[in-house]
């Protein structure tokens, strides 16, 4: 039994409250925010004494650790900004909580994720005997638990990995983001990058394209990028020889986003207007729909999963393995679109291993790191089914 605290309450936020609330190893949830109102309109939603409410500004280390010891938090789920990892972090070393986010830190003014700065408080995390997990979403999350689970079971080295990733959903808006929009475009205007052969390599954004086939969707157009989970993959799994990760983007949202560039709407530095200085891409994210808000409308599916090669015995083997979520089954049962649906469920599943103790070590790990064999054997109770091809078409020989 534990109590967990859950900071952020956008559409991620609301699937984790909703889905710690359901599960009885959690006593009590705090859903803290910025902005209490969105956390109580979720605590309504969902309708359990058990979750709280409180306003929490995460940028403060002092109110979050005083937050956090006067609610008696066992752990702290970060679905807030990536900005507010390390901050979040902190919090939890001084007051003595274990922690699991689902997106790497990134530093407001460069648009640039990396594990290194929260890989660098293992020291600190081990020495106070307290646990991190880092990426616990489904990409990064459930994709690396995938990996983990194909290379425990089907191979004694893994050497080609493509993960993919789409989003075959309508929602009726001529241009929105599936999650926080100065995230999410400043995820994709960044150089892509890829693994080979030891060697990172760098492309221009949404330069490089194939159409991928994907189970009950067909084929998609689906652009290589660069994606935090290849930088632990790489790391935890070293026999690797090649390592990718493919999204898939409509032409209408391609269009709309270069547009967008070409006139200077995606910039992260600072412009003068009106005597005020404002950042072009935070302007632009106030005046694009609010993604909880697509979830009503939202129809069609996503399928996100991991393309695998590598030797088993002595002989070469494929496998794929896979999730597809549909939109509005998710509404009907947590008011939410499938992209929160699909970041939310693995995020609470994630802290349900924690405080059962299958996954507790002290120190800050990612998820490939953890037996993947509990947390795969629940997904599926929790509203994410998977489903494997084993020594099927590999589309990636090239």
């Amino acid at each position: 039994m534990a109590k967990v605290m859950i900071v952020g309450a956008g559409g991620v936020g609301s699937v984790v409250a909703h889905k710690c609330a359901a599960l009885e190893d959690f006593t009590e949830i705090l859903l803290a925010s910025r902005t209490v109102a969105k956390c109580d309109q979720i605590a309504a939603h969902i309708g359990s004494t058990k979750v709280k409410t409180a306003a929490l500004d995460a940028f403060q280390v002092s109110d979050t650790v005083q937050l956090l010891r006067d609610f008696g938090a066992d752990l702290l789920i970060n679905v807030a900004l990536p900005y507010q990892d390390l901050v979040l972090m902190d919090a939890c070393l001084e007051a003595g909580v274990d922690y699991l986010d689902t997106a790497n830190y990134e530093p407001p003014d460069v648009a640039k994720f990396e594990y290194s700065w929260q890989w660098a408080y293992q020291d600190q995390f081990k020495e106070a005997g307290l646990m991190a997990l880092l990426g616990c979403g489904f990409d990064p999350g459930v994709t690396g638990i995938f990996t983990a689970y194909a290379l425990k079971h089907h191979f004694d080295e893994i050497h080609y990995l493509d993960i993919v990733d789409c989003n075959a959903g309508s929602h009726g808006q001529a241009f929105a983001t599936n999650f926080n929009p100065e995230i999410n475009i400043r995820e994709i205007t960044q150089k892509g990058r890829y693994y080979e052969d030891g060697v990172w390599q760098e492309i221009d954004p949404l330069s490089v394209h194939r159409d991928i086939n994907y189970p009950h969707i067909g084929d998609r157009p689906s652009y290589l990028l660069y994606h935090e989970e290849l930088e632990s993959l790489v790391k935890n799994i070293p026999t690797l020889k090649r390592a990718r990760f493919w999204m898939t983007f409509s032409e209408a949202y391609i269009t709309h986003l270069r547009v967008l560039e070409a006139v200077g709407m995606t910039r992260i530095d600072e412009v003068e207007y009106q005597g005020q200085k404002i950042v072009p891409l935070q302007f632009l994210k106030a005046v694009l729909p609010e993604p909880a808000s697509l979830a009503e409308n939202y129809s069609g599916q996503t399928s996100i999963g991991c393309y695998i090669k590598g030797v088993k015995d002595g002989q070469t083997k494929t496998y794929y393995i896979y999730n597809n979520c549909d939109h509005a089954a998710c509404f009907a049962e947590v008011g939410s679109q499938a992209i929160s649906y699909t970041t939310g469920v693995p995020a609470a599943l994630g802290g349900l291993m924690m405080v059962q103790g299958k996954w507790k070590q002290a120190g800050v790990f990612n998820v490939e790191e953890m037996d993947p064999d509990p947390f795969l054997e629940k997904l599926g109770s929790l509203g994410l089914p998977w489903h494997e091809v084993i020594n099927g078409p590999f589309p990636f020989d090239d």
